[in-house]
């Protein structure tokens, strides 16, 4: 008989928190990738405009303490490891440490609300690379389904706007609402649902706040690799010079397709979306990711309870359904 689950894994991305580590960090991401050296060393510049430290480990780690407050509130039992693929504590550390304890079965909590290959089956595979590499007795880790139509996650990215329009005092008549996420290469996008999943979230989001057709624009940000290759479009800072001047007073970024204020965050929006922005005469604000906050810790709790306990509701808003716990062997190729 299959033993039960013994742990949670919260499983990201991970980034550099020294000048020194960027370089490393940014090779590891590109291993194998078409982007050119030019490309990395204008990436590595958004790392140095902030001494070289990513602040996404730091809200991983605080992701971890709050889950496990609300664990012990709960009555789950569960330890939680934090791994990383491009970045200490790498995922083949923490399987190790797993396997150290005796842990042979955890859920996996991917930090990425959407399906996608960069957010779904290359963690798959980073695991499985860890698991071969550990060999016998490594942990098995069985992945918490993608959360982007949650009501859970829809109220959290809501209440952070309306922190949002009270923090700027920005009336919601006088906005423009842009909802943003990572773009991927097309031929990647083609083997996944990300694009219809990432509507479907930002639809519940504006319905649940009664922004208007016309105050909404869906795009897509930080693109990277070769410019020969296509993207998912329209690219935000092109959104932005298609306002028309004079239409609304703000502009408000909502980075719906993202869970922490990472660098993707802090520097494409924060500083090059503000330029354009401020530039094309309109007043800037970007409304917060998830990151600790309470709807979105129990939210997770949620996913975990569904799999600790069969009979939990599976809960979801919109036509897309939940998400499947296990994916099919074609689900998110690379493209």
């Amino acid at each position: 008989m299959q033993k039960s689950f013994e742990a949670l894994m919260i499983v990201s991305f991970g980034g550099p928190e020294s000048h020194a580590e960027v370089m490393p960090f940014l090779e590891r991401v590109t291993r194998g990738k078409p982007v050119p050296r030019e490309r990395l060393l204008e990436v590595a510049e958004h790392y140095y405009h902030f001494d070289g430290k990513s602040p996404l480990n730091a809200q991983n780690r605080a992701l971890k303490q709050a889950l496990e407050k609300e664990f012990l509130k709960r009555n789950i039992g569960l330890p939680i490891y934090l791994g990383n693929r491009n970045a200490a504590p790498f995922i083949v550390d923490e399987l190790r440490e797993m396997k150290a304890k005796n842990i042979t079965r955890a859920l996996g909590f991917f930090t990425s609300s959407m399906s996608s290959y960069s957010g779904c089956r290359q963690y798959r595979e980073n695991i499985a690379e860890a698991q071969a590499e550990i060999g016998d007795g490594a942990p098995q880790i069985e992945k918490i389904r993608a959360f982007f139509n949650h009501p859970l996650y829809i109220q959290t990215v809501s209440a952070r706007l309306q922190e949002c329009l009270s923090k700027f005092s920005m009336e919601k008549r006088d906005s423009h609402f842009i909802f943003t996420t990572h773009s991927l290469p097309i031929s990647m996008a083609k083997n996944c649902d990300y694009a219809e999943q990432y509507k479907n979230s930002s639809e519940l989001v504006a319905a649940a706040n009664v922004l208007q057709p016309d105050q909404v624009t869906f795009a897509f940000q930080s693109r990277s690799g070769s410019p020969h290759i296509p993207w998912l479009g329209p690219d935000v800072n092109e959104v932005v010079k298609n306002i028309p001047k004079g239409s609304k007073k703000n502009i408000i970024f909502i980075p719906i397709g993202f869970v922490s204020d990472h660098m993707e965050v802090i520097y494409d929006l924060d500083c090059e979306a503000r330029e354009h922005v401020e530039n094309h005469g309109f007043q800037f604000a970007r409304v917060k990711t998830a990151g600790t906050h309470p709807l979105f810790i129990e939210m997770i709790c949620e996913l975990v309870a569904e799999r600790l306990q069969h009979d939990q509701p599976r809960r979801y808003l919109g036509s897309l359904g939940a998400r499947v716990d296990v994916c099919p062997p074609d689900c998110c190729l690379k493209g």
